[in-house]
Protein backbone atom coordinates (compact mmCIF):
# COMPACT_ATOMS: atom_id res chain seq x y z
CA UNK A 1 0.00 0.00 0.00
CA UNK A 2 2.48 2.51 0.81
CA UNK A 3 4.64 1.74 -2.13
CA UNK A 4 0.51 2.62 -4.06
CA UNK A 5 0.38 5.92 -2.58
CA UNK A 6 3.87 6.51 -3.74
CA UNK A 7 3.25 5.79 -7.08
CA UNK A 8 0.13 7.43 -7.45
CA UNK A 9 2.01 10.70 -6.49
CA UNK A 10 4.51 10.23 -8.89
CA UNK A 11 2.31 9.50 -12.08
CA UNK A 12 0.35 12.96 -11.83
CA UNK A 13 0.24 15.86 -13.32
CA UNK A 14 1.13 18.26 -10.46
CA UNK A 15 4.41 16.71 -9.73
CA UNK A 16 5.37 15.92 -13.38
CA UNK A 17 5.01 19.95 -14.36
CA UNK A 18 7.00 20.49 -10.93
CA UNK A 19 9.92 18.01 -12.27
CA UNK A 20 9.50 19.72 -16.02
CA UNK A 21 9.60 23.33 -14.45
CA UNK A 22 12.97 22.06 -11.90
CA UNK A 23 10.72 22.93 -8.94
CA UNK A 24 10.12 19.91 -6.99
CA UNK A 25 11.91 16.79 -6.86
CA UNK A 26 10.35 14.80 -3.49
CA UNK A 27 7.55 13.05 -4.46
CA UNK A 28 9.65 11.13 -7.52
CA UNK A 29 12.99 10.98 -4.78
CA UNK A 30 10.32 9.12 -2.56
CA UNK A 31 8.95 6.97 -4.54
CA UNK A 32 12.20 5.56 -6.43
CA UNK A 33 13.91 5.11 -3.48
CA UNK A 34 11.33 3.23 -1.92
CA UNK A 35 10.23 1.09 -5.17
CA UNK A 36 13.77 0.83 -6.90
CA UNK A 37 16.34 -0.98 -5.14
CA UNK A 38 19.01 -0.90 -7.60
CA UNK A 39 19.54 2.95 -8.32
CA UNK A 40 23.33 3.17 -9.33
CA UNK A 41 24.28 4.32 -12.89
CA UNK A 42 20.20 4.79 -13.97
CA UNK A 43 18.86 7.60 -15.49
CA UNK A 44 15.41 8.87 -14.73
CA UNK A 45 13.99 7.54 -17.66
CA UNK A 46 14.61 3.77 -16.81
CA UNK A 47 13.53 4.88 -12.88
CA UNK A 48 10.09 5.88 -14.41
CA UNK A 49 10.40 2.45 -16.61
CA UNK A 50 10.88 0.40 -13.14
CA UNK A 51 8.39 1.94 -11.33
CA UNK A 52 5.51 1.64 -13.90
CA UNK A 53 6.43 -1.72 -13.99
CA UNK A 54 5.21 -1.84 -10.87
CA UNK A 55 2.00 -0.59 -11.03
CA UNK A 56 1.76 -3.00 -14.23
CA UNK A 57 2.61 -5.77 -12.09
CA UNK A 58 1.24 -5.25 -8.64
CA UNK A 59 -1.09 -2.03 -8.37
CA UNK A 60 -2.78 -1.36 -11.13
CA UNK A 61 -4.48 1.91 -10.08
CA UNK A 62 -6.59 4.46 -12.31
CA UNK A 63 -3.31 6.13 -14.09
CA UNK A 64 -2.24 2.29 -15.21
CA UNK A 65 -5.73 2.07 -16.61
CA UNK A 66 -5.79 5.40 -18.20
CA UNK A 67 -2.86 5.19 -19.82
CA UNK A 68 -3.12 1.81 -21.21
CA UNK A 69 -6.44 3.43 -22.96
CA UNK A 70 -4.70 6.31 -23.92
CA UNK A 71 -1.60 3.93 -25.60
CA UNK A 72 -3.70 1.62 -26.90
CA UNK A 73 -7.04 3.44 -28.38
CA UNK A 74 -5.82 6.98 -29.00
CA UNK A 75 -2.40 6.06 -30.16
CA UNK A 76 -3.04 2.25 -31.17
CA UNK A 77 -6.29 2.28 -32.59
CA UNK A 78 -6.54 6.18 -33.60
CA UNK A 79 -4.16 8.79 -34.23
CA UNK A 80 -3.79 11.82 -32.27
CA UNK A 81 -4.08 14.19 -35.53
CA UNK A 82 -7.96 12.99 -35.72
CA UNK A 83 -9.01 11.75 -32.52
CA UNK A 84 -8.87 14.09 -29.18
CA UNK A 85 -9.10 12.16 -25.62
CA UNK A 86 -10.43 14.44 -22.29
CA UNK A 87 -10.33 13.28 -19.11
CA UNK A 88 -12.18 13.95 -15.85
CA UNK A 89 -14.81 15.98 -17.98
CA UNK A 90 -17.52 16.95 -15.91
CA UNK A 91 -21.07 15.93 -17.49
CA UNK A 92 -23.93 17.03 -15.07
CA UNK A 93 -23.15 15.39 -11.14
CA UNK A 94 -20.69 13.19 -12.58
CA UNK A 95 -16.92 12.96 -14.07
CA UNK A 96 -16.01 10.92 -17.18
CA UNK A 97 -12.62 8.93 -16.69
CA UNK A 98 -11.85 9.07 -20.19
CA UNK A 99 -13.44 10.15 -23.58
CA UNK A 100 -12.08 9.90 -27.21
CA UNK A 101 -13.87 11.85 -30.02
CA UNK A 102 -13.26 11.16 -33.55
CA UNK A 103 -16.17 11.33 -35.98
CA UNK A 104 -18.01 10.22 -32.82
CA UNK A 105 -17.51 10.46 -29.47
CA UNK A 106 -17.50 7.62 -26.62
CA UNK A 107 -16.98 7.85 -22.36
CA UNK A 108 -15.07 4.93 -21.33
CA UNK A 109 -16.14 4.65 -17.37
CA UNK A 110 -12.96 3.05 -15.76
CA UNK A 111 -13.27 0.27 -12.77
CA UNK A 112 -9.55 -0.88 -11.69
CA UNK A 113 -9.57 -3.60 -9.27
CA UNK A 114 -9.02 -1.04 -6.67
CA UNK A 115 -12.66 0.30 -7.16
CA UNK A 116 -15.80 -0.74 -6.07
CA UNK A 117 -19.03 -1.18 -8.56
CA UNK A 118 -21.45 1.01 -6.34
CA UNK A 119 -21.68 4.40 -8.02
CA UNK A 120 -21.31 2.86 -11.84
CA UNK A 121 -25.22 2.92 -12.75
CA UNK A 122 -25.77 6.59 -11.51
CA UNK A 123 -22.44 7.45 -13.35
CA UNK A 124 -23.12 5.49 -16.67
CA UNK A 125 -26.89 7.24 -16.53
CA UNK A 126 -25.42 11.29 -16.07
CA UNK A 127 -22.68 9.97 -19.08
CA UNK A 128 -25.92 9.60 -21.54
CA UNK A 129 -27.10 12.87 -20.90
CA UNK A 130 -24.44 14.40 -23.09
CA UNK A 131 -22.76 11.28 -24.64
CA UNK A 132 -24.84 8.93 -26.76
CA UNK A 133 -21.66 6.26 -26.72
CA UNK A 134 -20.66 4.61 -22.93
CA UNK A 135 -17.97 1.69 -22.37
CA UNK A 136 -17.06 0.35 -19.31
CA UNK A 137 -13.68 -0.44 -18.87
CA UNK A 138 -13.09 -3.22 -15.80
CA UNK A 139 -10.34 -5.66 -14.70
CA UNK A 140 -11.04 -9.24 -14.84
CA UNK A 141 -12.29 -8.90 -10.88
CA UNK A 142 -15.20 -6.87 -11.67
CA UNK A 143 -16.17 -9.14 -14.70
CA UNK A 144 -19.21 -11.63 -13.80
CA UNK A 145 -20.56 -8.58 -11.65
CA UNK A 146 -20.44 -6.07 -14.64
CA UNK A 147 -22.03 -8.99 -17.28
CA UNK A 148 -25.15 -9.63 -15.17
CA UNK A 149 -25.96 -6.63 -14.69
CA UNK A 150 -25.03 -4.93 -18.47
CA UNK A 151 -24.76 -8.03 -20.51
CA UNK A 152 -27.39 -7.65 -23.27
CA UNK A 153 -28.10 -3.52 -22.69
CA UNK A 154 -26.36 -0.56 -25.04
CA UNK A 155 -23.28 -0.20 -22.42
CA UNK A 156 -19.74 -1.22 -23.85
CA UNK A 157 -17.93 -3.60 -21.86
CA UNK A 158 -14.01 -3.72 -22.25
CA UNK A 159 -12.00 -5.90 -19.85
CA UNK A 160 -8.50 -4.99 -19.10
CA UNK A 161 -6.84 -8.62 -19.23
CA UNK A 162 -4.31 -9.58 -16.49
CA UNK A 163 -1.92 -9.84 -19.69
CA UNK A 164 -2.65 -6.20 -19.84
CA UNK A 165 -4.61 -6.17 -23.50
CA UNK A 166 -8.01 -4.55 -23.94
CA UNK A 167 -10.70 -7.82 -25.06
CA UNK A 168 -14.17 -5.73 -26.18
CA UNK A 169 -16.39 -7.87 -24.89
CA UNK A 170 -19.32 -5.94 -26.10
CA UNK A 171 -19.48 -3.28 -28.65
CA UNK A 172 -21.83 0.00 -27.17
CA UNK A 173 -24.77 0.93 -29.16
CA UNK A 174 -25.98 4.44 -29.30
CA UNK A 175 -28.15 5.29 -26.88
CA UNK A 176 -28.95 9.12 -27.77
CA UNK A 177 -32.59 8.78 -25.86
CA UNK A 178 -31.05 10.26 -22.71
CA UNK A 179 -29.44 13.57 -24.31
CA UNK A 180 -30.25 16.68 -21.74
CA UNK A 181 -30.21 20.02 -23.36
CA UNK A 182 -29.27 21.97 -20.18
CA UNK A 183 -26.25 19.60 -19.05
CA UNK A 184 -24.55 20.06 -22.64
CA UNK A 185 -24.77 23.35 -22.51
CA UNK A 186 -23.55 23.24 -18.73
CA UNK A 187 -20.50 21.48 -20.15
CA UNK A 188 -19.92 24.09 -22.68
CA UNK A 189 -17.29 27.21 -22.44
CA UNK A 190 -18.69 30.71 -23.36
CA UNK A 191 -15.90 30.24 -26.90
CA UNK A 192 -18.24 27.06 -27.67
CA UNK A 193 -21.60 27.87 -27.14
CA UNK A 194 -21.13 31.18 -28.75
CA UNK A 195 -20.01 28.99 -31.71
CA UNK A 196 -22.59 26.76 -31.34
CA UNK A 197 -25.61 29.88 -31.38
CA UNK A 198 -23.91 30.86 -34.15
CA UNK A 199 -24.24 27.64 -36.22
CA UNK A 200 -27.60 26.86 -34.95
CA UNK A 201 -29.33 30.18 -34.64
CA UNK A 202 -27.13 32.47 -37.23
CA UNK A 203 -26.82 35.18 -34.09
CA UNK A 204 -25.91 35.84 -30.62
CA UNK A 205 -27.94 37.50 -28.14
CA UNK A 206 -27.91 41.33 -28.03
CA UNK A 207 -28.52 41.57 -24.44
CA UNK A 208 -26.73 43.01 -21.09
CA UNK A 209 -23.90 40.84 -20.04
CA UNK A 210 -26.75 40.05 -17.26
CA UNK A 211 -28.27 38.21 -18.87
CA UNK A 212 -26.55 37.38 -21.39
CA UNK A 213 -25.29 32.97 -20.31
CA UNK A 214 -29.10 32.97 -19.28
CA UNK A 215 -30.23 34.16 -22.58
CA UNK A 216 -27.60 31.84 -24.77
CA UNK A 217 -28.24 28.78 -22.45
CA UNK A 218 -32.34 29.32 -23.48
CA UNK A 219 -31.58 29.73 -26.92
CA UNK A 220 -29.94 26.55 -27.00
CA UNK A 221 -32.00 24.73 -24.63
CA UNK A 222 -35.11 25.12 -26.72
CA UNK A 223 -33.80 23.52 -29.60
CA UNK A 224 -33.27 19.38 -29.57
CA UNK A 225 -30.43 18.37 -28.43
CA UNK A 226 -30.12 15.93 -31.48
CA UNK A 227 -30.34 18.80 -33.84
CA UNK A 228 -27.23 19.95 -31.76
CA UNK A 229 -25.26 17.44 -30.13
CA UNK A 230 -23.04 16.82 -33.15
CA UNK A 231 -21.75 20.27 -33.41
CA UNK A 232 -21.05 19.97 -29.48
CA UNK A 233 -19.19 16.81 -29.87
CA UNK A 234 -17.19 18.93 -32.68
CA UNK A 235 -16.53 21.94 -30.41
CA UNK A 236 -15.31 19.24 -27.77
CA UNK A 237 -13.05 17.85 -30.29
CA UNK A 238 -11.30 21.40 -30.59
CA UNK A 239 -10.15 21.44 -26.58
CA UNK A 240 -7.16 19.39 -27.19
CA UNK A 241 -3.99 19.00 -29.58
CA UNK A 242 -0.48 17.65 -29.13
CA UNK A 243 2.83 18.49 -30.85
CA UNK A 244 2.96 15.42 -32.78
CA UNK A 245 6.35 14.89 -33.52
CA UNK A 246 7.54 15.93 -30.11
CA UNK A 247 4.78 13.32 -28.28
CA UNK A 248 5.86 10.49 -30.08
CA UNK A 249 9.58 10.21 -28.33
CA UNK A 250 7.94 10.73 -24.96
CA UNK A 251 8.49 6.96 -23.45
CA UNK A 252 5.11 4.87 -23.03
CA UNK A 253 4.71 4.98 -19.42
CA UNK A 254 4.24 9.18 -19.71
CA UNK A 255 1.75 9.13 -22.64
CA UNK A 256 -1.10 9.90 -20.86
CA UNK A 257 0.81 12.82 -18.49
CA UNK A 258 2.14 14.34 -21.78
CA UNK A 259 -0.99 14.73 -23.48
CA UNK A 260 -2.84 15.94 -20.62
CA UNK A 261 -0.25 18.37 -19.30
CA UNK A 262 -0.46 20.19 -22.71
CA UNK A 263 3.08 21.02 -23.03
CA UNK A 264 4.86 23.00 -25.00
CA UNK A 265 8.20 22.51 -27.08
CA UNK A 266 10.56 23.63 -24.26
CA UNK A 267 8.59 21.41 -21.92
CA UNK A 268 9.30 18.85 -24.18
CA UNK A 269 13.03 19.50 -23.91
CA UNK A 270 13.07 20.14 -20.42
CA UNK A 271 11.68 16.51 -20.02
CA UNK A 272 13.45 14.71 -22.18
CA UNK A 273 16.64 16.54 -20.22
CA UNK A 274 15.49 15.32 -16.84
CA UNK A 275 14.45 11.41 -18.12
CA UNK A 276 18.26 11.38 -19.66
CA UNK A 277 19.39 13.09 -16.32
CA UNK A 278 21.31 10.39 -13.90
CA UNK A 279 22.00 12.35 -10.02
CA UNK A 280 23.98 11.56 -7.14
CA UNK A 281 20.89 12.11 -4.78
CA UNK A 282 19.28 9.32 -7.12
CA UNK A 283 21.58 6.52 -5.62
CA UNK A 284 21.22 7.55 -1.91
CA UNK A 285 19.75 5.31 0.64
CA UNK A 286 16.82 6.79 2.23
CA UNK A 287 16.85 8.55 5.82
Amino acid sequence: MQHGLLLNRVFSRNVWRGLIEGSDREAFAAAMQACVPERADKSNRQLVEEMYGILRKSYRNEYFYKNTLLNKLLLGVHKPTTTTALTELGIGKAKADFVLINGRATVYEIKTELDNLERMASQIEHYYQAFSQVCIVAGETHLEAIRRRWAGSTVGIIVLTNKDTLRELQKPQDHPAGLDAAVMFGMLRKAEFEQLLLRQCGELPAVSQFDYYRTCKRMLTQLNPDVWHADFIRVLKQRHSVEVELYRRVPYALKFLAYFLELKRDDYERMEAFLEEKEGWLCTSPT
